[in-house]
């Protein structure tokens, strides 16, 4: 994954185990905090490296733009991702830009939550929900594996 560096600019390659970590610009050596937004999936091929690759719990918000409840949920979606900052990583799948992703993962109605920890399904819930209660499903998938 690429990050911006906020204090020179500079584009720093992120492999997806490191995301919630600290690390440093390569070009200024300015700390990169953990990840601390949501991260929109590009493609199904990104989506499975992250997963795969995950230290921690994945949180991923599967919406689409026309969804009233999506368009809701989504500043709550920012919320919890700045509260699992280094905990857990936060990723949003457009269904209607990967339709397949949600097949998969039978994701019929939106928006739907899954937590992944070491790459597979540890908790899935649909519906519109606050910060605190998506903090609470990625927590209890960290308890699950402790």
């Amino acid at each position: 994954m690429l990050r911006t560096c906020s204090q020179c600019g500079a584009t720093n390659r992120i492999a997806p185990r490191n995301l919630a970590d600290r690390g440093r610009c390569g070009r200024c050596k300015a700390e990169l905090a953990p990840l601390d937004a949501p991260h929109a999936v590009p493609d199904a091929a990104s989506f499975d490296e992250l997963i795969a690759g995950a230290k921690v719990p994945v949180l991923v918000d599967f919406w689409a733009a026309w969804c009233g409840p999506c368009r809701f949920v989504a500043p709550e979606v920012e919320r919890a991702a700045k509260a699992l900052a280094g905990r857990a990583i936060v990723l949003k799948v457009d269904t209607e830009k990967l339709p397949a992703l949600a097949q998969r993962y039978r994701v019929s109605g939106i928006p739907n939550f899954i937590v992944f920890r070491d790459g597979a399904i540890a908790f899935q819930q649909a519906g519109a929900v606050r910060a605190d209660q998506l903090v609470q499903y990625v927590e209890r998938a960290r308890a699950a594996a402790a």
